[in-house]
């Protein structure tokens, strides 16, 4: 579980200070999904800077200089790639046909190693599953919908990317973990949920947004430094195919899927903001978990995507 913030100040009507502050705040709020690293990336005086620590949020001061008026952060809980190696952290930076871009990521990726072998990625010494979207993205030596979509289409596991471009672009690759956008006069701002959005803004005392934008699975969009949105889509990978579902003597056993929202509807909406994807939890389930132990596994990520590892690939 990790959390994605940021701005876009497309009227540049926000001065540094208060662009710091905002990000400051939002930072702090998204400890709640971590607090083992921070990082935050932004253009300036022509070049991509990346400004990143293994350390909670409310230990970090993040000054944003006069002039960006793009910022794209992220709070990090390890789940794999140790945070004291900083190079193990959010953002991460990219290169494709001589430009600098920057990547961040929500989720857990499940086969990365994999990916490096099939895609005959390089030898790296970062050690986090996040980084194959950076060298997904490098190998097609262009930044656009198409190599978007690509990554997106080959990875495997929970995610929302979000990635900075030197044009001070931002897009937003949006698998099943959340995202809200808020909108104001001039600016938007951007966490991995509503509620983070929710009480930055009541610290900040910035009112009621324009509008709120929560997209959805398979959706990228792009939104340039003017605030103008472009949007693209991707199919997103099937990861767990129960096989005795399709199976005429077993279906009869299992409940539909309006049954299980009734009955575990709140389970899948508490593992989906820890960035636990569905079929992780339905894994889980149809393994003899109950509720109450799945709630436990929760607070131990790093157990419970051994274990739903596991029984993914087990099919």
């Amino acid at each position: 579980m990790c959390s994605l913030f940021g701005l876009i100040d497309f009227d540049k009507r926000l001065t540094a200070k208060q662009k710091s502050r905002i990000l400051n705040t939002l930072a702090r709020e998204c400890e709640v999904r971590g607090t083992d690293a921070t990082g935050i990336a932004y253009n300036f005086a022509g070049r991509m800077r990346i400004y990143k620590r293994p350390l909670p949020a409310h230990k970090m001061r993040l000054h944003i200089p006069n002039g960006v008026n793009v910022v794209m952060g992220h709070t990090r809980m390890t789940t794999q790639g140790s945070e004291k190696r900083n190079q193990n952290n959010h953002p991460f930076a990219g290169k494709t046909d001589g430009k600098t871009f920057a990547l961040a990521h929500n989720g857990v990726l499940w086969n990365d190693k994999t990916l490096k072998l099939t895609e005959n990625l390089p030898q790296t010494s970062v050690e986090t599953d996040s980084y194959v979207a950076v060298q997904l993205i490098e190998k097609q030596n262009a930044l656009d919908f198409d190599s978007l979509q690509a990554m997106a289409e080959k990875v495997e596991g929970s995610f929302v990317f979000t990635v900075l471009d030197s044009e001070d672009s931002i897009s937003f690759v949006v698998g099943d973990n959340p995202l809200c956008l808020f909108y104001y006069e001039g600016f938007l701002l951007y966490a991995s949920t509503e509620e983070i959005l929710c009480k930055a803004t009541k610290r900040l005392r910035l009112g009621t947004p324009v509008n709120v934008q929560q997209p959805e699975e398979g959706e990228i969009l792009k939104i340039n430094r003017a605030g103008r949105v472009t949007a693209g889509n991707f199919i997103p990978r099937t990861t767990y195919p129960h096989w005795w579902r399709y199976r005429p003597y077993y279906s009869s056993f299992l409940l539909d899927k309006e049954e299980q929202k009734s009955i575990y509807g709140d389970l899948f909406d508490a593992a989906k903001s820890m960035g636990v994807s569905e079929d992780e939890i339905q894994a889980l389930l149809d393994y003899g978990c109950d509720p109450d132990e799945i709630e436990e596994l929760l607070y131990d990520p790093a157990l419970l995507h051994e274990m739903t590892g596991e029984l993914l690939y087990a099919y």
